[in-house]
């Protein structure tokens, strides 16, 4: 049975930006903040919810089967991100317990990123800074620390959601670029707006310059881009990934870029994360790597903040969400 809003007691299991926790404080929710310095383990975020009846958790904190048989008292989760592969949805739904999500809030921030990883990788940036940090650079060679231009090259989009919309309208803008992504279903806007053509898996490995990935991780797009994906790509082609780490099989990138069956890489993710400082990925030449930052502005961040508070709201206001992973539970 839902509770009015000032008689809920909500876990928050990161110290997420003001915005959204006062939006919750101002409707009277009582809330219990942790610290993101001190995140929770697993059992200690299982213990600590059972106070609550809402969880506003990060995408950090796994939602599974045990964790909800030992918190049958939650009403509802908020995700303060637009992923949501750590939450066992099904688990979710067999329980009726909605979650919130994120989308949209940091489409600008991430495509971003995938932009600039883009150029990074081209004309490559990284291996500059560290020859020049390493006293390498002996000045001017023709045929030395040549990268590639990216005006009129193709363009493919694995998953043309939001984001990757985002990255392709960066592209046609400053590059004129031709757009072709693979997708589950035909996107209109960017046929229209961006002359954008849907292809095959296979014809987006073939015809790619640059491959940008913005899926969500799931049983079909797990290391989707593996060893087979990596050697049907042009040998002067640049992968970038700014999704999910395991959307990619890291030891079939790492081969690939060893034999020269890509020319790059940039991404913003990886699997484990952080990645490991021994990873090969950060010593290679054609490698640019971020630290998942694809969110990390002020703007994207206090917009999640405000979208999983306004989640929370709404649905115990109106029994709906702004946005919702399973709405069918509502």
């Amino acid at each position: 049975m839902k509770k009015e809003l000032s008689e809920l007691k909500i876990l928050v299991s990161r110290d997420i930006p003001e915005i959204g926790l006062n939006l919750l404080r101002q409707k009277g929710c009582e809330l219990k903040v942790q610290s993101s310095d001190n995140p929770f383990s697993p059992e200690e975020f299982k213990n600590a919810s059972q106070w609550a009846d809402v969880v506003l958790a990060s995408s950090k904190e796994k939602i599974t089967e045990d964790f909800l048989d030992a918190n049958p008292q939650l009403l509802m989760l908020s995700q303060y991100s637009a992923g949501y592969d750590n939450v066992d949805v099904e688990a979710c739904n067999k329980r009726k317990l909605p979650v919130g999500h994120t989308p949209q809030a940091m489409n600008r921030a991430t495509s971003d990123i995938a932009f600039g990883l883009m150029i990074a990788t081209a004309r490559n940036f990284f291996q500059m800074h560290k020859k020049l940090v390493k006293g390498e650079i002996e000045g001017f060679k023709p045929r030395a620390n040549l990268g590639q231009e990216l005006n009129g090259k193709t363009l493919g989009i694995f998953g043309l959601g939001a984001i990757g919309f985002e990255m392709a309208k960066k592209c046609k803008m400053a590059y004129d670029m031709n757009i072709i992504y693979c997708n589950r279903s035909e996107n209109q806007n960017a046929k229209m707006g961006l002359n954008a053509t849907l292809v095959s898996f296979d014809e987006l490995l073939k015809s790619s310059d640059v491959l940008s990935v913005h899926s969500n991780l799931s049983e079909q797009t797990h290391q989707i881009f593996n060893a087979d994906a990596f050697t049907k790509m042009k040998s002067t082609s640049i992968f970038i990934n700014t999704s999910r780490g395991k959307v990619h099989d890291e030891t079939a990138l790492i081969q690939a870029l060893k034999n020269g069956d890509i020319w790059g890489a940039g991404l913003d993710v990886a699997d484990p994360e952080p990645m490991k400082t021994d990873n090969p990925l950060l010593n290679m030449p054609n490698v640019c790597v971020l630290p998942h930052i694809g969110s990390a502005t002020v703007e994207a961040r206090d917009e999640m903040s405000r979208l999983s508070a306004e989640n929370i709201i709404q649905y115990f206001e109106k029994g709906k969400m702004i946005h919702c992973v399973n709405p069918e539970v509502l």
